[in-house]
């Protein structure tokens, strides 16, 4: 399989050929190939992972300024909020290359089949989170110090599942450190507002993370691989939705310290429907159906960030 692959060195002599020829990308073999194996490995046809990452963000910059985030903030941590999840998928795969091939919903993963090389996959997660850690630095200092610690947080995530029971806790914590990191951004400070969007958004994650770890419980089981929904058991369904109320919680919560109003309440009123919407999906453990419960928490986010972006709308 990996002798029909195009090699690094092939690449890159097309890529130079690229640079000084005029024939168009699609005639020039082996270059289309592997920016396509390239932009899989960074999941750029499954955005799902990046929309998960920014809809707290977004509550955060919303919470954080009352409805007014600054322009170039806005910016910078849109596009950082595409870069990490670009590299944190890149550098999870490169810790998983040799057990995907063994999971039914990873087997064609381009580390997994060769078509991209763990040198290759190592440079492109360097260039990503230099780029990503290049916008930190047009902000204060404090948020740089900061992205320290996010890079550990995604660097070290992907070896948790070896040791790690519940390895989607940890992934949470990573999914949310850009809530403190854009309350210093904006603020320079984390108040008690700040952590209960954190720990909202550590249980949301570990709770929908768990879902997609269902689809793959049964591979999981057999190559040895940790997650919650083996820790779970038979109470898969019941520890998620708990996870799910005092995620709604701890954002009612937010609402309260803040004086949130009626569009606030109908978001999350909203968010609460998609989540009996989820437990309704995963009630008979389906692969299939897990995966739909994981996928519908897009819904979840944005209707919690519709709610707030609503209420201040209306308040100006």
């Amino acid at each position: 399989m990996r002798s029909s692959s195009p090699t690094l060195r092939e690449r890159v002599r097309w890529l130079r050929y690229r640079i000084s020829s005029n024939d168009p990308v699609e005639n020039r073999p082996g270059l289309k190939e592997a920016l396509g194996a390239y932009s899989r490995l960074m999941r750029l046809d499954r955005p799902i992972g990046t929309f998960l990452l920014l809809w707290p963000m977004l509550w955060a910059l919303w919470l954080a300024t009352g409805g007014r985030p600054q322009e170039q903030v806005f910016i910078v941590f849109v596009l950082g909020v595409f870069l990490t999840r670009s590299a944190g998928c890149v550098i999870n795969d490169f810790a998983d290359r040799k057990f995907d091939g063994h999971v039914k919903r990873t087997q064609k993963r381009p580390l997994a089949t060769g078509e991209v090389s763990p040198v290759e996959a190592l440079l492109l997660f360097t260039a990503l989170a230099l780029l990503a850690f290049g916008l930190v630095l047009t902000l204060d200092v404090k948020v740089v110090q900061m992205s320290f610690a996010g890079i550990g947080l995604m660097v070290s995530y992907p070896f948790f599942k070896r040791f790690f029971p519940a390895p989607q806790f940890y992934m949470g914590l990573a999914f949310s450190w850009s809530i403190p990191m854009s309350f210093v951004a904006q603020t320079g400070s984390t108040p008690r507002l700040c952590w209960l969007l954190f720990a909202a958004n550590i249980l949301w994650a570990a709770a929908y993370d768990t879902m997609y770890a269902m689809v793959d419980r049964e591979d999981d089981l057999r190559i040895g691989i940790k997650s919650s929904a083996i820790l779970f058991g038979d109470a898969d369904r019941v520890i998620i939705g708990v996870m799910q109320l005092m995620t709604l919680y701890a954002l009612w919560l937010a609402g309260l310290e803040l004086q949130l109003g009626g569009w606030y309440r109908t978001g999350l009123a909203a968010a609460a429907c998609f989540a009996l919407y989820q437990q309704y999906l995963i009630r008979r453990r389906e692969p299939d159906d897990c995966l739909l419960a994981f996928l519908n928490n897009n819904y979840f986010g944005l209707a919690v960030f519709a709610g707030i972006a609503l209420e201040y709308l209306f308040k100006a």
